[in-house]
């Protein structure tokens, strides 16, 4: 009977010994993916603040669009205007 206590418990520590083995290696690839983890969601925060630095500039540059389009029409109505008035002044 001791002897074959004696070979289970080689039995085990040969065991144990093959799981802290693969601990280990679990432990490094759980660091290595966390200092992944980190890098990417930094440059995920960037990116993310980029867009929204260009989605800002867009709306800023599409209502100065719309604000040009709007002046621009004024000054072409002001100018027919003024053409119409003189040609009547011209043109009696």
């Amino acid at each position: 009977g001791l002897s074959e206590l004696r070979a289970r418990r080689d039995e085990l520590n040969g065991r144990i010994q093959a799981e802290e083995a693969e601990r280990g290696r679990l432990q490094a690839r759980i660091a290595t993916l966390s200092r992944r983890l980190s890098d990417t969601s930094e440059s995920l925060a960037g990116l993310r603040s980029t867009r929204a630095h260009i989605d800002r500039t867009i709306a800023e540059m599409d209502l100065a669009s719309g604000e040009i389009l709007d002046n621009s029409q004024t000054l072409l109505d002001v100018l027919k205007k003024e053409m119409r008035d003189l040609g009547k002044i011209i043109d009696p």
